[in-house]
């Protein structure tokens, strides 16, 4: 039977003489302020299907685990929700004396200093090596439990910043979702597999765009060598886009990669989509020469209109918490990420940014009398 919209399935409820007032009452006495309240009532509205149909106990398991790791990792990461992390992944049988595991040690500590929370799947290799340099109030683990290699490292285990997940795909969204930026180094199917997915959801929109960083140790080759397959076989056959590389970042120290994530958001915040507008927020407006330099240099990535800078409105938005950033909105085509990136390395450039206006001479006197 094909999906349901949550109205049907109320409908379907009352005709089989089912009251959902209760229901609702009861929502209302836990969550009666809650912006959220329609969506805690579909979530409950699809359990109640799922309990009606009663089809297979497999599924109801899966289900109620699920839940269970989405609200635990929720509640747990609600109070690193202010802090900026980055996703570290690389092999974890990567030894303590192979080059890369130094070079994942100074990147962890690196990010630390930048304070950047390091993201890692809290196994051994290149993950321990990630915690250790960042140390454990700047690590958080992902950890999940298999047969054989992945145990929790020293500096997260027996810590509070473990999470414990017992699907994998509900650790790979966490994996993601938390992540304003990616560090991929050298490593297996498994890495490989986190470099190809987490690629797939930018192009395709599904995830937010933010740095993808490939580490590889001075002279190594891993990362190259997979580059050059990538423009040979996907590019020059036309299976990806030639911007889609502008996703992808290789550098070769600890410095680099994190230069690479600080500039990301030297002006640029973070966005969102309004209806049919892309929104992108920004710590300082660009200036008029810039604005018009975009409108010609970026005009494809609009289906129609303009690129529109304008402050926070409330009535629009609804984001009180970042009422102080400028807005940058236009009719994305939602299909070139990596041209918005492009656009995005444009607004990071300070000489495209708006002068501060000149404080005029009896400003600057009252701005003195207030300071003495």
């Amino acid at each position: 039977m094909p999906y349901q919209p949550n109205e049907l399935i109320s409908s379907h409820f009352k005709s089989l003489g089912i009251d959902l007032s209760h229901l609702d009452e009861q929502l209302k006495l836990v969550a009666s302020d809650s912006p959220n309240l329609p969506l805690y009532r579909d979530m409950m509205l699809t359990v109640l299907r799922m309990a009606h149909d009663d089809s297979n106990r497999w599924n109801a398991k899966i289900t109620l685990q699920a839940l269970r790791e989405l609200d635990h990792a929720f509640r747990t990461l609600e109070q690193y929700k202010g802090r900026r992390k980055v996703t570290v992944f690389g092999s974890a049988r990567t030894p303590i004396e192979h080059p890369m595991y130094a070079l994942a040690r100074e990147l962890g500590a690196t990010l630390a200093r930048s304070n950047l929370m390091v993201i890692t799947g809290a196994g051994g290799g290149i993950m321990a090596a990630a915690h250790e340099g960042a140390g454990v109030d700047h690590s958080l683990g992902f950890n999940i439990t298999l047969p054989f290699e992945q145990h929790a490292n020293p500096t997260v285990n027996g810590t509070d910043k473990l999470l414990p997940f017992h699907f994998f795909f509900i650790r790979k969204l966490f994996f993601v979702k938390e992540a304003d930026a990616l560090v991929l180094c050298p490593g297996g199917f498994g890495t490989l597999d986190e470099a190809l997915e987490v690629l797939t959801l930018i192009q395709t929109g599904k995830s937010p765009l933010v740095p993808v960083v490939l580490l590889d140790s001075p002279g190594g080759t891993f990362w190259q060598d997979a580059l050059n397959f990538i423009t040979r076989q996907l590019e020059e056959n036309r299976y990806i886009l030639p911007s889609d590389l502008k996703l992808l970042r290789l550098v070769q120290s600890a410095e680099e990669a994190v230069e690479e994530i600080n500039q990301f958001y030297s002006n640029y915040h973070s966005s969102r989509w309004l209806k049919n507008q892309f929104v992108i927020r920004m710590h300082h407006p660009l200036s008029e020469g810039a604005l018009l330099d975009l409108q010609e240099g970026f005009a494809d990535l609009r289906l129609s209109g303009q690129y529109h800078q304008h402050a926070y409105a409330g009535e629009h938005h609804d984001e009180p918490r970042f009422s102080h950033l400028t807005r940058l909105t236009f009719t994305f085509n939602g299909r070139d990420q990596g041209r918005l990136r492009e656009l995005v390395d444009f607004i990071n450039l300070s000489e495209n940014w708006a002068k501060p206006e000149p404080m005029h001479t009896t400003q600057r006197a009252r701005e003195a009398l207030k300071v003495t």
